[in-house]
């Protein structure tokens, strides 16, 4: 998939599908720095796109917030 369509699919989700979804990525994220200690990852690559996925998810969670409307 896409960058623009995960972004477009991430902003049709609600909060809490969006917060399952950082929970999976974080631990995608652990078993990727895992991976990496043991000298066992293959695409070093994607702990850049985890790190940036997770902080999208966020930044969409935190604009649907209702504390964010000031």
């Amino acid at each position: 998939m896409k960058a623009a369509e995960a972004r477009k699919e991430f902003r049709s989700m609600d909060v809490a599908r969006l917060n399952d979804e950082i929970a999976k990525l974080k631990k995608e994220q652990f078993n990727l720095r895992f991976q990496q200690a043991t000298g066992q990852l293959e695409k070093a690559s994607r702990m850049k796109d985890v790190r940036r996925a997770i902080a999208r998810l966020r930044t969409i969670v935190a604009e649907k917030s209702p504390k964010a409307k000031v």
